[in-house]
Formats: C-alpha cells, sequence, structure tokens
C-alpha cells in the first residue's frame, strides 16, 4: 500500500526518517519508536545513533538514503546552510522522497528557506511543513512542546498523530510562518531568560537567598515557564544545553538583521532583542557557544565581575 499523503499514518504502515540526532532531536525520534514506528535516521556522527539503532532504529549514510526508505521524514539540524544541504543539495532528502511524502523541518531557520523547500517539494510531487518547536530539552522528553507549523494546513493535520506524541500543534499559515513564530518565540524567550538572569544576579548581591526568592515571584506576574525550565539550574549553575547559545545567537539575528534587498528586508525595530543577540554572542566569544541558553547569567555575572 502507498503510504504517503494523504492516506493516514499508523505505526504498521507509514515509515518514518530522522535527520539529525543531538540531545532534542534524539529525544522526539525515540518517542516515535516507543510508538511503535519504524525509524530510518541518519547523524554526521555515526556514533551519536547508538542509543536510537539499539532499540531497533536503522542507520544509513546519506539523507537521500533516509528519504528513500521513509514516507515522513524530520530534519532537526543546525543552522539554515544545514536545512539547504540536507534537503536541497545533490544527495538530499528531495532528491530522494517518493512523490506524496512529505519532509518536515522541525530546525529554528529561516522563512525565506522554507518557502523555497516548499515550492521545490511541489515541484517534485512532494510535500514541505517547517514546524520549529519551543520546549527544551525536558519539553522533547516529555512530549510537551509547543510545534510552530507552517505549509499546507491539510498536510499539517494529516502529520498530527507524529506531532501529538511530541507536544502540541498549532498551524500557523502557509509555508515559512512556522520559522516566523519561532523567531518570535525566541524574542520572547531571550527577553525572560536576560530578565531573570538580572533579577537572580541583583537577588544575589543584594544579600537574598535565591531559591526563597524565585519561590515566592513564580506565582505572580514575574513567573513565567522559562523561570520553571531554567531557574533552578540558573542558581546551580547547570548550563548543561537543552538548546545551544549559539543557536540563540542565529535566531535572534533572523529577527534583527537586515539584509539590504532581501525578500524579508522589512523587518520590525527590535531593540530589546538587539541587545539579546550581543549578550548570548558574548556566551559564544566566551568560548560558551555550546552551553545553555540559561548560561545567559554567566555573561551578567561576567559583567559584574563575577
Amino acid at each position: 500500500m502507498e503510504t504517503p499523503y494523504p492516506n493516514p499514518i499508523s505505526p504498521s504502515q507509514t515509515r518514518v526518517g530522522w535527520i539529525g540526532i543531538g540531545v532534542m532531536g534524539a529525544a522526539m525520534a525515540g518517542r516515535l519508536l516507543s510508538a511503535g514506528y519504524s525509524l530510518t535516521i541518519y547523524a554526521r556522527t555515526p556514533s551519536k545513533a547508538f542509543p536510537l539503532t539499539s532499540r531497533g532504529a536503522h542507520f544509513v549514510d546519506s539523507p537521500r538514503g533516509v528519504a528513500e526508505r521513509s514516507d515522513v521524514v524530520f530534519t532537526m539540524v543546525g543552522h539554515p546552510s544545514d536545512v539547504r544541504s540536507v534537503v536541497l543539495d545533490e544527495g538530499g532528502v528531495l532528491s530522494g522522497l517518493k512523490p506524496g511524502g512529505v519532509v518536515v523541518d522541525i530546525t529554528s531557520s529561516h522563512p525565506g528557506l522554507a518557502r523555497e523547500i516548499f515550492a521545490a517539494a511541489r515541484e517534485r510531487g512532494c510535500w514541505a511543513v517547517d514546524s520549529p518547536v519551543s520546549g527544551g530539552d525536558i519539553g522533547a522528553r516529555d512530549g510537551k512542546l509547543a510545534i510552530l507549523a507552517g505549509g499546507d494546513g491539510g498536510v499539517v493535520e494529516w502529520l498530527s498523530p507524529l506531532f501529538e506524541l511530541m507536544g502540541k500543534v498549532t498551524y500557523m499559515g502557509g509555508p515559512g510562518c512556522g520559522q516566523s513564530s519561532k523567531i518570535a518565540n525566541q524574542i520572547v524567550v531571550g527577553a525572560n531568560l536576560l530578565g531573570l538572569s538580572e533579577g537572580l544576579v541583583f537577588a544575589e548581591w543584594a544579600g537574598l537567598n535565591v531559591r526563597q526568592f524565585m519561590n515566592a515571584i513564580r506565582g505572580g506576574a514575574a513567573g513565567s515557564k522559562v523561570m520553571e525550565l531554567f531557574g533552578e539550574r540558573m542558581i546551580e549553575k547547570d548550563f548543561k544545553p537543552g538548546g545551544f547559545a549559539e543557536y540563540m545567537v542565529k535566531d535572534l539575528g533572523m529577527g534583527v538583521d537586515v539584509v539590504e534587498g532581501g525578500e524579508d528586508e522589512k523587518v520590525a525595530v527590535l531593540p530589546g532583542a538587539a541587545l539579546g543577540k550581543q549578550l548570548f554572542s558574548a556566551m559564544v566569544a566566551n568560548g560558551n557557544r555550546h552551553l545553555g541558553t540559561q548560561g545567559l547569567i554567566s555573561v551578567i555575572d561576567r559583567i559584574n565581575g563575577r
């Protein structure tokens, strides 16, 4: 039976591919395996695949190899250049995906690239969805991610059995709208991380018990999901990554950096996001590009001579 869109998705008939098995990608792919889906994976570092292959996933040596064995292929890589390489380049996903197949890019990438991928997929009789996620490593592990999907609404609805294993999907609009939503999401998250960092540093300088302070305010207006996810980690100086600091630089940059004459030249003026990008860039400059975004507090500490 031909299984790609619009035939219903089911563990017994839908073959799933996954490219990019970092901290979040591995957790999300693992949830699909646990639900009984056949999974084919590719990673540039094959050793990272062992936790999944030991549970039954099949490892292949190229993005095209994943697509040839899959009806739906998820990609979760680092940067827009990586997305272009694994999806559009010779030997990429679209070179091996059969008509009716769907490529779902979960990477935080550029809206313009998402639209380009959608158009290229349609030329081949395939479909593309841009659906970046928010919720970090804990959300990926627990299946509680916010999934922001752009593309064809019918295809997004068709993918819901897979999305529901990872979190809650919201259809945001046409191609690129998922990526635009994620950029806006990161602007909010970055501002929250900065406010929490400065609040905790100030509380400590004032001689407060910082954990008591955080517990006192978490139910008020200062409380946030960022505080729930990262507050304790920031107090403990636990900067294990759920999302790398360098990716926050990328995401905020897509919101504030205007390319003259580019398709997305008209953007909002965002002074807070621009400051946030610079502070996360300071993490990168300090050699902490692969620390978690909650490590922003280390920059505030450093500014204060600590």
